[in-house]
């Protein structure tokens, strides 16, 4: 299944995607609107959302809906550094022996076709085409030929970066966490549909420019192998978003870096999920909170 969220009328809830329609699972006693939660309820959730498909229950066209992020505050978004060859390459760095892990705010998440902030703090912006590994199941100590178990399904994600501010934390974090730098979607492939996410092929283009072209197989780190070392140290829950690393043709490694600007279009495509795609916008003066 594809499962995602979606709003229509002012209200948002989870829905089935099915070709170009979206099973409204809305109605459906115990079936929450939050991802995560769904998530956890595990097979009885997704019982009744594959006979809400099955009974043509209450269908919407997906044009008429706006789809949002699959989950709109994941517990955790962890992602991966130096994760391809090619990538490590570009970068002029030494292929890492142990996954380089870091976090992303969960407030950076952005819906699949929402605009991308440029920071009035920074030039230096750039994507990152990445496999994202949804988790269904609270875990711990997962091995690997066991991780399949926990993963709900995959997504697409775009982790994108803002360089200069990455550079000046080791941890990375700051770099990778400005607001609207976390696009992912367009929506949940569950597992049973995934039969190996590591033959997914990869792209990225920037205005009609092809900028990464990989496949999965390609990772130094499988997906199975990323949630048995995290689960090693810390407890995952349901809705937690790993992003799988991104293969070269970053803007970063260009000479001259072709850093995004305002007006540019990113799409991102995976084979067998779908695609993102959004608009580079100058990050707007409302945005400063206070309180």
């Amino acid at each position: 299944m594809k499962l995602a969220r979606f709003t229509h009328n002012n209200a948002t809830r989870i829905g089935v995607v099915v070709d170009d329609l979206i099973v409204d699972l809305g109605g459906i006693p115990a079936i929450p609107r939050d991802m995560a939660e769904f998530l956890a309820i595990g097979k009885d959730a997704l019982d009744r959302a594959r006979t809400a498909v099955r009974d043509k229950l209450r269908s919407l066209p997906l044009k008429d809906v706006k789809l949002e992020a699959p989950v709109a505050q994941p517990p955790e978004f962890l992602a991966i550094g130096l994760n391809y060859a090619d990538h490590v390459a570009e970068s002029g760095m030494k292929q890492p022996e142990f996954p380089m892990f870091f976090n992303k705010q969960a407030t950076c998440v952005n819906a699949p076709y929402d605009p991308i902030h440029r920071p009035r703090v920074s030039e230096a912006l750039d994507y990152e085409g990445e496999l994202g590994i949804v988790i269904g199941k609270r875990c711990r100590h997962v091995p690997k030929d066991r991780a399949h178990e926990v993963i709900a399904g995959y997504l697409i994600v775009n982790d994108v970066s803002v360089r200069d501010w990455q550079r000046r934390a080791q941890t990375m974090t700051l770099g990778k966490s400005f607001d609207t730098h976390g696009p992912i979607g367009p929506w949940i492939v569950t597992s049973d549909e995934m039969t190996d996410p590591h033959k997914l092929d990869l792209k990225t283009w920037v205005n009609g420019e092809l900028r990464q072209h990989s496949n999965t197989k390609n990772l130094i780190f499988n997906c199975f192998a990323q949630v048995e070392t995290l689960s090693t140290v810390c407890t995952l829950l349901p809705g937690t978003i790993i992003s799988t690393g991104t293969p070269g043709g970053v803007a970063a490694a260009m000479k001259p870096p072709k850093w995004l600007k305002a007006g540019d279009t990113v799409r991102i495509e995976i084979e067998g999920i779908g695609h993102l795609e959004h608009k580079v916008i100058e990050e707007p003066a409302g945005t400063t909170r206070i309180g």
